[in-house]
């Protein structure tokens, strides 16, 4: 018997080949019909019989296009019209937009084989693309999506590439971005002042010949600029750390293929596969032991740790020539600032810094910078989300008024509510900045625009002086809705609770380096009893003064006087007295005997900078974090020792005492005892003190959020003690643990507030 049937498919279904593969397994199939993309879905009607219907739905559950995700597959019998054949119709606009655009994808395999096939015609083409791989989300206008929606609309397909898209049977069938050396984008190579050096397969030349003799390559990527340079070259790397002003941050790699990989790093399966996998992170892998390394000492300077990638476009694969090392590859930027998309802008901003830069004439819609990762024991953990996982959604199971949420000050990332879609951008930076806030503004406009939505409020970190605090001040006022403050904490914990889909109590950990107190000091060190709208405080750390604020997060020295002072009050000078100037010492110290301006604070992440600094190993930071990794990376190849104490008091909140744990340190580094023991007795308090939290809190779900647990060991020892305990722990995969992650929390929070009004 044969019925028509009327199939709309939600999820990720645009732009990674669905209605081709929708095409080609109908055609197999004898069924006629049509599909098309609409706007938030894609809708096709399917005719014929009984059986055949039935093997194509399994097929469409089962088996879609590697790139896509499914969430919805709703079907309805319609009235059967008879007609023969199978066709894509134009695609549909004219219902609203759902958070479904798929994320830009790495080359596939049959892509890099046609770059490097002499015959073929796209031999060497750095903007070769089909239906499996590609730009997607950097050039997308808007939705549905359509070449006419993109930045592609301004290269018209040539005969020869209109042919591939018109062929069911051709892998290019309809694939929206696809170009070839007559029709598609070109390269060009320019000099600082911008003079044209050179175009096409010259530039490219010019280019790896730069990077070859040791200069430093502005090459405009998939979202934006990078800064490249051969990162086997020492001269190289230091000229590139001047000139980008970043003295000490590890620079990330780019390696050719996983076996040139191999040869300075260990990696599992699951590496490997995230590294081959189609969002190409930039993924933090553990060097080799033993061995020589070709790479440069001031790449990842006393690290024991690489920020490694493959290529995430043809062009990346063709500047790594055969031949080539691995290559410093940075963001185009000066550090703390957004990156640069567009060549006037680069030329600008990173004339002083790029020795030669390879640009292109396909715009960049919206910048996205690489996104960082790392595998776990429990999967792959993403620590900054851009390019390859944004804008994919999060999907909160509670339908709710659209909702703004702007994140934090730093590692910034804001959001929107679809329905029960939550939509975090991609990784917005740093708001110190006022390149930084333009950016912001523009993300914000973008992602409202995109998806033609009118907040009824807008959620916020209560921290007054943050940027995206203000901006979201503004925008309330501007149209009439309420902002609705989210503590910096709970969100954090609110965050791991929507990507995990939970509801009700759970004790959240909130550990890291700032956040904004309801009672005006700086939380870091938090255990929250916390649902989706209220939260409680349990416990904390204990306490101690930051002298001169926010100096103290850039001076770790500081945050050991503030430690020290707390347990041994003015004799703090005398362990203190190598670390500063006399004068500088005595006025520190008289801050903090009259307590102004040096606020409190319970944060683990200055916790970790006082036992960087009491160890020796950063008295300054040179960037953001690096006390902390300098306390982790202390215990490589350390045995493990007893665990410090930090005792908890009775009462609620309860507070951990650091104080005997601050005067054992001191002790065993005067004794001798060698940094990485003193480490890994400080990282098993803290397990011993998060796993007394949980007992003391009854709860039996617990989340780890914050900062802090981007230091994988503590993560790691923590969630197997907790488990241990009978404790069911859930931890961060697709946001981040750190800031980057908060826009969520806010969302689900202010979603929760606004349902129970």
């Amino acid at each position: 018997m044969s019925r028509r049937l009327s199939i709309e498919v939600r999820g990720v279904v645009q732009g990674v080949g669905f209605r081709p593969f929708v095409h080609r397994a109908a055609t197999l199939a004898s069924l006629s019909g049509w599909v098309r993309n609409g706007a938030s879905a894609v809708r096709m009607e399917i005719e014929g019989e009984d059986r055949a219907l039935e093997r194509f739905l399994e097929g469409l559950r089962r088996s879609p296009p590697a790139a896509a995700r499914i969430d919805t597959v709703l079907v309805r019998e319609v009235s059967s019209t008879g007609e023969p054949g199978f066709s894509i119709l134009s695609s549909d606009a004219g219902d609203p937009p759902r958070p479904v655009l798929p994320a830009d994808l790495a080359p596939c395999d049959e892509c890099l084989r046609e770059i490097s096939t002499p015959a073929n015609r796209r031999f060497g083409y750095p903007f070769t693309n089909c239906t499996h791989c590609g730009p997607r989300y950097s050039i997308v206008e808007a939705l549905p999506y359509d070449r006419s929606r993109t930045a592609m609309r301004e290269f018209p397909m040539c005969g020869a590439c209109r042919a591939e898209y018109e062929d069911p049977s051709d892998r290019r069938f309809h694939a929206e971005p696809t170009a070839c050396p007559a029709c598609g984008p070109r390269l060009a190579a320019l000099a600082p002042d911008g003079e044209t050096l050179a175009q096409g397969e010259e530039a490219l030349g010019l280019a790896v010949r730069a990077l070859a003799g040791k200069g430093i390559l502005a090459a405009k990527g998939l979202g934006g600029f990078q800064l490249l340079v051969d990162a086997t070259c020492e001269d190289a790397v230091l000229a590139l750390r001047a000139r980008k002003r970043r003295p000490a941050k590890p620079f990330a790699l780019l390696f050719r293929s996983v076996e040139a990989l191999r040869e300075e790093c260990d990696l599992s399966g699951a590496e490997d596969d995230a590294l081959r996998s189609p969002a190409a992170p930039i993924l933090l892998l553990r060097r080799r032991l033993g061995g020589s390394s070709r790479i440069a000492p001031s790449v990842a300077p006393g690290n024991p740790r690489l920020g490694a990638m493959l290529p995430s476009t043809p062009l990346h694969h063709l500047l790594l020539a055969p031949a080539a090392g691995p290559l410093v590859c940075t963001s185009g930027n000066l550090s703390e600032e957004p990156i640069a998309i567009e060549t006037a802008e680069a030329l600008e901003r990173l004339g002083g810094i790029a020795d030669i830069f390879l640009v292109h004439d396909r715009r960049i819609v919206r910048p996205v910078d690489d996104s960082v990762a790392r595998v776990t024991r429990s999967g792959l953990e993403l620590l900054r989300r851009a390019r390859g996982y944004a804008p994919l959604g999060i999907d909160l199971g509670i339908s709710s008024p659209p909702v703004l949420a702007v994140g934090g000050h730093e590692k910034n990332a804001v959001a929107v509510l679809v329905g029960a879609q939550a939509l975090l951008s991609q990784h917005v930076g740093d708001l110190g900045s006022s390149l930084g806030r333009d950016l912001f503004r523009r993300t914000v406009e973008d992602l409202l625009d995109f998806f033609a939505v009118s907040p009824v409020a807008v959620a916020a970190d209560l921290h007054p002086d943050y940027a995206s605090t203000r901006e979201a001040e503004e925008l309330a006022s501007l149209w009439r809705v309420p902002l609705l403050g989210v503590q910096h904490h709970h969100a954090h914990v609110a965050s791991a609770m929507a990507e995990h889909g939970l509801r009700g109590k759970v004790l959240g950990l909130a550990w890291d380096g700032t956040g904004y107190g309801p009672d005006g000091t700086v939380w870091g060190g938090e255990a929250l009893a916390a649902d989706e709208r209220h939260y409680e405080r349990v416990a904390h750390l204990r306490p101690f003064r930051l002298p001169g604020g926010e100096r103290a997060v850039e001076e770790p020295r500081r945050a050991a006087l503030g430690a020290l002072f707390e347990v041994l009050g003015p004799r703090a000078a005398e362990v203190a007295r190598g670390w500063f100037r006399e004068r500088e010492l005595g006025s520190l110290v008289t801050v903090l005997a009259r307590g102004t301006h040096a606020p409190w604070t319970t944060s683990v992440g200055r916790l970790f900078d006082a036992v960087s600094a009491l160890l020796g190993l950063v008295l300054r930071s040179g960037f953001d974090g690096e006390a902390a990794m300098a306390v982790e990376f202390a215990m490589e190849g350390a045995p493990r020792g007893e665990a410090y104490e930090i005792p908890l008091s009775a009462g609620r909140p309860a507070v951990g005492d650091w104080g005997p744990m601050l005067l054992a340190i001191l002790a065993d580094r005067d004794r001798g005892v060698p940094a990485g023991t003193i480490s890994i007795r400080f990282h098993e308090a803290l397990v011993s003190l998060a796993v007394a939290i949980a007992r003391r809190a009854g709860l039996p779900r617990v989340v780890l959020s914050g900062g802090t647990f981007q230091n994988l060991y503590l993560a790691t020892r923590i969630r197997a003690a907790l488990e241990a305990e009978g404790f069911e722990v859930h931890t961060h995969a697709r946001v981040p643990a750190n800031d980057g992650g908060l826009a969520l929390g806010q969302i689900l929070v202010a979603s929760s507030i606004l349902e129970g009004s």
